[in-house]
């Protein structure tokens, strides 16, 4: 088989993956206008968000959410040493400690699972715990489909193949909405159990079965014979035990949602969760979409000791990622209400329901840059093995975030929630950046990087002042369906966004740059030309 990885480059690979995340992100997003409409955001509706909590962390205990992130750098050093054979026996030995032990977490789980739930939801009645445990226990299976998936996906990854593993949110999603429609048709009632039988059901079919045939297309052998205690195993340790052992905050940032927003009021965690997978949707376009293709050429560069080649195109994968960013994070912040009520206001999600989530979408497109330039940074530790750092610092900002969640939740509600999560997770990103970049060199280059970065700002800023003007007097002037009028609004505030920042971010930009750097000459074409390419 073609090494893809020598053959290919970076940008396909991110066009692949890219789109697969914006059908998966759309389909998500889907998937929740139909869970609001309904079911809309209540103490039912929290359950459902509830419910994943648990099955959530006995994937994180396995790393499970890392595996493609740890297992690559294994099997790519295999296969830059044309150890292919060799490769697929270390995939073996780690495979069968993978699935033994998220069987008996799923066991552990479905025991605990009330007195646990009654430990993180104290101002849950008794009929919700006892719902909530349920809807635990039918979704905890779905872990086994995750973790042993991901072994499927990291072989894909490796090999320098992305359609595959591109498909599997996208099944996932599906699977969600036709369960959560489904059992609505056949018992005659919306319940959040039909989309819990819908997650488990794409999961099997998504993340496993799918991904299992992927894998197989790419080569995959089970070499059964392999000892136990085979030397990978060892490898697999040291790289996934820092992940298993560390509470790093951005696996635990959707439990802090659910956790203190359930503190704030019924409801507060479904519209927290609304706002949150609305402020992902970029984030998974731009910046998941770049770190996951570039992840196994980072690996096989640093496989093959071209340490170089590596920095750069972390460097250049930042500098993409936190200049789209920024400009997605002005957009958002502009239109975040009409945003929101296209999406969600109708049926049983009503017009408090919207300002609600609106609110925290405010705070939460802040993190738009944060998670995308975390994307790559986390990434380029784990390419080079260092897998103790980022752990560490989000185990510190973990810390620091449960005092600064609950001051927050407790002082501004529902925007002190998604605040706290942009205020810790920059935190967590600054300082990993700081790390990665330390040495005069690395600064240097992180110099450079934020100075291209930053030609973003005033074309967010500038576009976001005109995208929110002409948003706000639509939705406010224009009568009609409040639907149809408010995705008006979104197009025209997203056209006039666009206009401002070509016609006048780039001349500000220059202005702004010249001031600071006290360059007396005037803009030339390639300035121009560089700062309308982040468009």
């Amino acid at each position: 088989m073609t090494d893809r990885l020598r053959t290919g480059r970076i940008g396909v690979a991110a066009l692949i993956v890219g789109g697969g995340i914006l059908l998966s992100r759309l389909l998500g997003i889907l998937r929740e206008i139909i869970f609001a409409a309904m079911l809309g955001a209540d103490a039912i509706t929290d359950e459902y968000v509830a419910a994943f909590r648990i099955p959530d962390y006995a994937n994180y205990l396995l790393a499970g959410g890392f595996l493609t992130i740890t297992f690559i750098p294994i099997f790519s050093k295999y296969l830059a040493d044309d150890r292919e054979g060799e490769g697929w026996t270390s995939f073996t030995a780690i495979i069968r400690w993978l699935a033994i032990g998220i069987s008996g977490l799923i066991v552990v789980g479905w025991l605990l699972a009330p007195s646990v739930l009654a430990w993180l939801y104290p101002e849950f009645t008794t009929e919700q715990l006892g719902n909530t445990t349920r809807l635990t226990r039918i979704i905890l299976p779905a872990q086994f489909a995750f973790v042993v998936g991901a072994m499927f996906v990291a072989v894909q990854y490796a090999k320098g193949i992305f359609v595959i593993p591109a498909a599997a949110p996208v099944v996932y999603n599906l699977g969600i909405i036709a369960g959560g429609v489904g059992f609505a048709l056949a018992t005659g009632d919306a319940d959040p159990e039909g989309f819990i039988w819908g997650a488990l059901v794409g999961a099997f079919a998504g993340n496993f079965a799918l991904q299992w045939w992927g894998a197989k297309r790419a080569g995959l052998t089970f070499h059964w014979a392999a000892r136990w205690l085979h030397p990978a195993v060892k490898q697999y340790l040291l790289l996934a035990i820092p992940l298993m052992i560390g509470q790093s905050i951005v696996a635990l940032d959707e439990t802090f949602m659910s956790v203190f927003g359930d503190l704030v009021g019924d409801g507060v965690q479904t519209q927290l969760q609304f706002a949150r997978r609305t402020m992902l949707v970029p984030v998974g376009i731009i910046a998941q979409a770049a770190a996951v293709a570039a992840f196994p050429f980072m690996a096989r560069l640093f496989a093959e000791g071209r340490t170089d080649e590596l920095n750069a195109t972390v460097d250049r994968s930042l500098r993409w990622v936190l200049g789209l960013s920024i400009a997605a994070t002005g957009l958002l912040v502009a239109m975040s209400v009409p945003v929101i009520r296209t999406l969600f206001e109708r049926y049983a999600f009503g017009e408090t329901d919207s300002a609600a989530a609106a609110a925290a979408l405010f705070f939460y497109a802040f993190a738009i840059p944060v998670w995308g330039g975390l994307q790559i940074i986390t990434r380029a530790f784990y390419a080079r093995r260092q897998m103790w750092t980022p752990v560490i610092v989000g185990t510190i900002a973990t810390v620091v975030a449960i005092p600064l969640f609950n001051l927050l939740a407790d002082r501004f509600g529902i925007e002190g929630v998604a605040l706290a999560s942009t205020l810790i997770l920059s935190f967590y990103t600054i300082t990993l950046a700081v790390v990665w970049y330390r040495g005069v060199d690395g600064r240097q280059r992180f110099t450079r990087v934020l100075d291209w970065a930053g030609r973003a700002v005033p074309l967010a800023v500038v576009g976001g002042a005109a995208g929110f003007v002409v948003s706000w007097v639509i939705a406010d002037q224009v009568p009609g369906q409040t639907t149809l009028v408010n995705a008006l609004a979104v197009v025209a505030g997203g056209i006039a966004f666009l206009g401002a920042a070509v016609l006048l971010g780039s001349y500000l930009y220059d202005l702004l740059h010249r001031a600071v750097r006290r360059e007396p000459r005037p803009p030339t074409t390639t300035d121009h030309q560089d700062v309308l390419e982040l468009l």
